[in-house]
């Protein structure tokens, strides 16, 4: 009971804001293949090989958290990137700004 208590404006946060979720089991699941596949991440070889690793999955998750097929939304990405040659353009790949185009 002391812990609800000192926790209190956390706890309601998510009240306050329907944006905001009590539980995170949906970054809990979106993370578990991540998780679950720990041992092969073993053998990217270098820092710079994990960083690419760790945005490929960020786009994957991130279309599905955005109900895109990642296939298509990668295929996509990769179509219109080199065209990209300003901030505008390149927020406009992001996944909540591509929907209805794919």
């Amino acid at each position: 009971m002391g812990y609800a208590l000192n926790q209190w404006e956390s706890l309601i946060g998510y009240c306050n804001d329907g944006h905001c979720h009590i539980s995170n089991i949906l970054a809990e699941n979106a993370i578990r293949p991540v998780a679950l596949g720990r041992r092969n991440w073993l053998f990217s070889d270098t820092p710079k090989g994990a960083g690419a690793s760790a945005v490929c999955f960020s786009l994957i998750e991130t279309a599905k958290a955005n109900g895109l097929e990642p296939y298509a939304y990668i295929r996509h990405v990769l179509r219109h990137i080199a065209a990209a040659d300003t901030v505008e353009k390149l927020e406009a790949l992001l996944p909540w700004n591509v929907k209805g185009q794919i």
